[in-house]
C-alpha cells in the first residue's frame, strides 16, 4: 500500500502486493487512487489491458508526443506496448507507420494493426531502410518501445532535423545510451521519456475504453492466449520467447 503496508497475509506473514496491485493474486486491496471504474459492458480481460500495456503504447502516442495526422512514425520492438504505439499511431492520422522488430512474425502482426512498413532490423539497415521510406528525411517521430539503449539509438537517428525520439520501454538499471551531441544541437531532435504514457489514469483509460467499445481501438486483438492463474509461469515463458502479443490470467471460478 502507499503507507508502506500490506494488506495480505498468509500464516501470519505479511505478503507484499506485486507493483502495489497485487496483480497475480485473484482478490487484493487497493489504495483509492488505484481504483478506476470501468464500464460493465467492457470485457474484464480488455480492461486489464489498458492497466499497462495498451495505456504505456497508446499514451505515449497521443499524451506524451502528441502525434497529429500526417505525422511520420517510427516504432522500434512490437510486442504488447509497440503494438499499442503502432495502435495510438493509427488512431492519430499518422502515415506512414513504419514498425522495426528482429521478429518476422511480429512484424507481420504490426500490419494487421495498421502499420503501413516493416523492417526486420536483425536482417537490415534499420536507419537506412527507414530514411529511404521517408524520402532521406527520417521520421517525424520514432518511439523505441523496449528498453535497449543500442535500439533507442538507432530510433534518435532515425528521426528527420527536428524530429522526436520516445523512450517508452524501461531499461535496465544503471544502463545508459548516447547521442551524437551535435546532430542534438544542430538538427535540433528532441529526446524524451514516456513514462506508463504520461497517463492521467481516471481520465484516460475510460477514454481509451470508449474508444474501444466505439471500434476505433482493437484492444482485445492483443490478446493472444488466455492461462489460468495456475499457469502463469507459462504464460511467462511464451511471452519470452515472443509466442504472442499480449496474454490475460483468467481468475479460477
Amino acid at each position: 500500500m502507499l503507507d508502506g503496508t500490506s494488506r495480505i497475509h498468509r500464516n501470519g506473514v505479511e505478503i507484499r502486493h506485486f507493483s502495489g496491485v497485487a496483480c497475480f493474486a485473484e482478490r487484493a486491496v487497493v489504495p483509492e487512487q488505484g481504483v478506476v471504474r470501468v464500464d460493465p459492458d467492457v470485457p474484464v480481460e480488455v480492461a486489464a489491458l489498458v492497466g499497462c500495456a495498451v495505456m504505456t503504447g497508446v499514451g505515449a502516442v497521443m499524451n506524451t508526443a502528441r502525434v497529429t495526422p500526417g505525422a511520420s512514425v517510427l516504432v522500434v520492438g512490437v510486442g504488447g506496448v509497440g503494438l499499442s504505439c503502432v495502435m495510438g499511431a493509427a488512431l492519430a492520422g499518422a502515415h506512414p507507420i513504419i514498425v522495426a522488430d528482429v521478429v518476422d512474425s511480429k512484424l507481420e502482426t504490426a500490419m494487421d494493426f495498421g502499420a503501413t512498413h516493416a523492417v526486420n532490423a536483425a536482417t537490415g539497415d534499420l536507419v537506412g531502410e527507414v530514411r529511404a521510406l521517408t524520402g532521406g528525411d527520417g521520421v517525424d517521430f520514432a518511439f523505441e518501445a523496449i528498453g535497449n539503449p543500442t535500439a533507442l539509438r538507432q530510433a534518435f537517428d532515425a528521426v528527420r532535423r527536428g524530429g522526436s525520439t520516445i523512450a517508452v520501454g524501461i531499461a535496465p538499471q544503471g544502463s545508459e545510451a548516447s547521442f551524437n551531441a551535435g546532430e542534438l544541437v544542430t538538427l535540433e531532435k528532441t529526446v524524451q521519456g514516456s513514462y506508463y504514457g504520461s497517463t492521467r489514469p481516471q481520465t484516460d483509460m475510460p477514454r481509451l475504453l470508449e474508444l474501444y467499445q466505439a471500434g476505433r481501438l482493437p484492444i482485445d486483438r492483443l490478446i493472444s492466449r488466455r492461462y489460468p492463474l495456475s499457469e502463469v509461469n507459462e504464460a511467462y515463458r511464451a511471452l519470452l520467447a515472443g509466442e504472442v502479443a499480449r496474454s490475460v490470467l483468467i481468475p479460477s471460478d
